[in-house]
């Protein structure tokens, strides 16, 4: 079983009474659902109608964003010289939902087009040279970048040197220099003036559909069309759930819970999960998954064919397909988290502050989903590597806070080269190099981490008791969705809980089937720890102990009822309030 970190818990802050009583005045809710809008900034009945009822009228118009003109030009420059376009994006969820949506946008119009994604192995990430010789050979002279590109200078050069142009659609932060392309749409620019700076690069190349769409005078109907790929690219891409992004998702989960497109309900089929209702969280744990494996075990191109689903005929075929790479995915997953836990109980001082692992024959698709599983189980900074040709390949993960980039840029005389940001990177090394960054990483972590980074903290909204939670409360809960990043589902914590009969359940017995009673006024609550197992002990102490959890609605066998997702249990005697 594996270890559980403990958890610090810390209460969000108090909201402001005044404002409480003001926006209680306009609004005739449950001051704990109040509570929850003024911690999300929703201090009016206008706002809180805009939040509850997101509205498409909402969007910016594309033409404000950076070179939206210029794209927009090009591209129409394209269709009348009847110019080969290439579109291009990455193998992971936000690059193949960015290529089947423009894609699928395009084919009505112009269809003097080509799809392209780069393989995972034998290219990487991004742009790449043998991408461009592909346009090059196939005679395309007009390439879309979408989810990539922002930093590819020399290959845009490259590009250029042959003919070629480029319009990039990206959404992660610029180098001090950008590529010389027809045009450079990017948020993050710090020339752009776009009001809204959170999109998926799924998200900015629907802005170019958008602006298309406008220009060629085309009904807005055909854009919607394409929101629920724009869906799963903002849930895969975990971007802040705020804004338009939340506007799209909010759309975008209606279409795919409504009338998905064939690809996604292929998908869903194989899935077993085509006759529910799906949320945001869905897509993230179910689809996004699946979509991934295509790219992590074999050609991500299997992954924009299923989406675009423009032959039916093939489309169980390819969903079952993607089916059988995702179980093989899991169980790499499962097997080599094993292993690399067991590398760490035996190999690693318990008082390391960070956490590097190898072994050769790893599956390089799955590591990063390794490097996610062993901060759940051992908190910090943790880089997995395998063999890769002649060098090693590694993926790091880091913790809440810490900056991963930075630690690894003081490792870099270690390093072949690495690239990412403060959460996630990548990197490639001589396998000579390993003892060396190994020592080289846990000194450049323990330099930079403080006493609260290494300690893994869970930020909860606020305290209900157990009478607060009946399906009125979940229902209103419900309307803060689409849940992410900067609008996290309400985290609640209830106290003085006695158990009724807990259990473990699963492999290994690590996870929790929870049974608790609030003596005070008999009411059971029901609920589902996820690798909480060692905590069974602890509620069999018949302490009083109090839960953080999310609230959700548990389907089994047709039959609904709620149940508490719960992510951690203390004892009452550790709490410090």
């Amino acid at each position: 079983m594996r270890n559980v970190p403990e958890m610090t818990w810390k209460a969000k802050a108090q909201v402001d009474p005044a404002e409480l009583k003001a926006l209680q005045a306009q609004l005739d809710l449950d001051p704990k659902i109040l509570t929850l809008l003024l911690q999300r900034g929703i201090k009016s009945l206008d706002q809180a109608r805009q939040f509850f009822k997101p509205s498409l009228e909402e969007l910016h118009d594309p033409f404000l964003m950076k070179d939206m003109d210029r794209a927009v030009d090009r591209v129409n420059r394209a269709l009348k010289a009847n110019e080969k376009i290439m579109i291009y994006g990455d193998y992971d969820v936000d690059g193949t939902t960015s290529v089947a949506m423009l894609a699928n946008f395009m084919q009505g119009h112009y269809a003097n087009f080509i799809t392209y994604i780069p393989d995972r192995y034998r290219e990487g990430y991004g742009v790449s040279k043998a991408g461009i010789d592909r346009a090059h050979a196939e005679n395309a002279s007009l390439i879309i970048a979408l989810d990539c590109g922002i930093k590819a200078l020399d290959k845009v050069e490259y590009a250029q040197s042959l003919g070629i142009d480029f319009i990039i659609c990206d959404h992660h932060t610029p180098g001090p220099e950008l590529p010389a392309a027809a045009a450079v749409l990017d948020p993050k620019r710090k020339d752009c003036s776009y009001p809204y700076k959170g999109l998926s690069g799924c998200g900015v190349g629907f802005k170019l559909a958008q602006a298309l769409s406008l220009n060629w005078q085309i009904d807005s109907s055909e854009c919607w069309k394409l929101l629920d790929l724009l869906a799963l690219s903002i849930g895969a891409d975990i971007v802040p759930m705020t804004g338009e992004n939340r506007v799209l998702a909010y759309y975008g989960l209606e279409k795919i819970n409504s009338d998905p497109s064939e690809g996604i309900q292929a998908l869903l089929r194989t899935a077993n999960q085509l006759d529910r209702r799906l949320s945001i969280g869905d897509v993230v744990f179910t689809l996004a998954p699946r979509i991934n494996a295509a790219g992590r075990l074999a050609h991500a191109q299997q992954a924009v064919d299923l989406l675009r689903g423009t032959d039916l005929s093939l489309l169980p075929e390819i969903a079952a397909e993607i089916e059988i790479r995702n179980q093989d995915r899991k169980n790499l997953d499962r097997q080599i988290t094993k292993e690399a836990l067991r590398q760490i109980e035996e190999k690693l001082s318990p008082n390391a502050v960070s956490t590097v692992v190898f072994q050769e024959d790893w599956h390089k698709g799955v590591i990063g989903i390794v490097a996610s599983r062993l901060i759940e189980s051992h908190y910090r900074p943790t880089v997995v590597l395998t063999l890769s040709g002649d060098k090693l390949a590694g993926s790091a993960r880091s913790v809440e806070g810490f900056d991963l980039y930075d630690a690894l840029e003081a490792c870099e005389d270690s390093l072949i080269q690495f690239g990412g940001h403060a959460a996630a990177a990548g990197m490639t090394l001589k396998p000579e190099q390993l003892d060396e960054f190994k020592m080289a990483f846990e000194e450049s972590v323990k330099a930079r981490i403080t006493e609260e980074q290494k300690q893994a903290r869970l930020i909860y909204d606020l305290d209900i008791d157990a009478s607060d939670i009946d399906a009125k409360f979940y229902r209103l809960i419900q309307r803060f969705a689409p849940f992410g990043p900067e609008n996290l589902a309400p985290l609640l914590r209830c106290r003085n809980l006695i158990d009724r009969g807990s259990r473990t359940v699963g492999d290994e017995a690590q996870h929790l089937k929870i049974s608790v009673v609030d003596p005070d006024s008999g009411l059971c609550l029901e609920g589902i720890g996820f690798n909480l197992g060692p905590k069974l002990e602890l509620l069999q102490s018949q302490q009083p102990v109090a839960l953080l959890f999310h609230l959700e609605l548990n389907v089994f066998r047709g039959q609904a009822s709620l149940q508490l997702r719960v992510l951690d249990i203390k004892a009452e005697s550790e709490l410090e309030d």
